[in-house]
């Protein structure tokens, strides 16, 4: 069973708006992705690619790969993960404990990340094995349907009238279901796409970037710039740092990529018209990023001091700087 309806209300988030996040981590897989990896595994089987028995391969940095293992346990599909060294360790054990096979690839891809190397070792799989089925993610229309008919339709439900809405854009499926969705049911709302600074989504220059879910090193297939109404790119660092402001401030444990998206709607609040309806779509919890972004020698030892001296009172006040 998937909870689509919960949301939280930061109501003192930022002083100009009305600030709701939309919870997906209470999923059972964990995050936003048990969704996905569902949509596109019963498109298959309605197809005829899938049937019992079948072996799936599917590249993940953490949070699909966990959800196609649930869903691979549940169906009796045998999984294999092509993943990399920023998944956590974390979410490798839980990909094994659901029974799946876990491969990591270590060479970084030319724009410096290691997508390009996890779907060209998937390429390589499939030549040697004609019965794999990769159900490419980042191609897949499954991959969005699901979240214009679920996640989009749950949204508009609960916050009529919403002025904004805050998409985090990794695979960009999340993103593009909520555009086809918004488009014929509430057009006046402006959806923002976030992205991490070192990502390709949107022509910024590629870099080196440590905190999986938000962001690529290669523009997903599904993904249409041309019908995003703005986007707001975010630092690791700043992504670090929201987290740990989110945890201290509301007791929410958030992912890394829910840092990232509160993150762009606190860079963005200023220049927002008083009063603004925002939903901000947070797609995990916190529980896989331990040893990462709530680990004070990881940051330090990956970001630098620097990155752990903001305090409470400086990120608020990121919500007035550009008054």
């Amino acid at each position: 069973m998937v909870q689509d309806d919960v949301f939280l209300h930061l109501d003192d988030a930022a002083a100009n708006i009305d600030l709701y996040l939309k919870i997906e981590g209470l999923n059972p897989a964990g995050s936003i992705k048990l969704k996905t990896a569902r949509s596109m595994v019963e498109d298959a089987e309605r197809r005829g690619v899938l049937r019992r028995g079948s072996r799936l391969i599917e590249s993940s940095s953490g949070s699909l790969g966990i959800a196609l293992a649930v869903v691979s346990a549940a169906k009796g599909y045998r999984f294999l993960c092509v993943t990399d060294p920023s998944t956590s360790a974390l979410s490798v054990e839980i990909i094994r404990a659901l029974g799946a096979e876990v491969v990591t690839v270590n060479r970084l891809d030319a724009s410096g990340g290691y997508l390009g190397t996890r779907i060209g070792y998937i390429h390589e799989q499939l030549a040697e094995d004609q019965d794999l089925v990769w159900l490419n993610q980042y191609a897949n229309p499954a991959n969005w349907a699901v979240h214009d008919r679920c996640t989009a339709a749950a949204i508009t439900a609960a916050v009529p009238d919403l002025d904004y809405l805050f998409v985090g854009t990794g695979t960009s499926g999340t993103l593009m279901g909520c555009i086809h969705h918004f488009s014929r049911h509430s057009p006046g709302t402006r959806i923002i796409a976030v992205d991490a600074v070192g990502s390709v989504n949107f022509g910024h220059p590629a870099a080196r970037r440590y905190i999986p879910g938000i962001g690529t090193s290669r523009r997903p297939e599904i993904l249409r710039t041309e019908l995003v109404d703005d986007t707001e790119l975010v630092a690791e660092t700043d992504t670090v740092r929201t987290c740990r402001w989110l945890a201290r401030r509301y007791g929410l444990f958030a992912g890394g990529s829910t840092g990232s998206v509160v993150r762009a709607v606190l860079q963005r609040a200023p220049e927002l018209p008083a009063g603004s309806r925002v939903v901000a779509v947070s797609p995990d919890l916190g529980e896989r990023y331990v040893q990462t972004i709530y680990n004070d020698d990881w940051v330090t030892g990956t970001y630098g001091p620097e990155c752990l001296k903001e305090s409470d009172d400086e990120l608020f006040e990121l919500t007035r700087a550009r008054n």
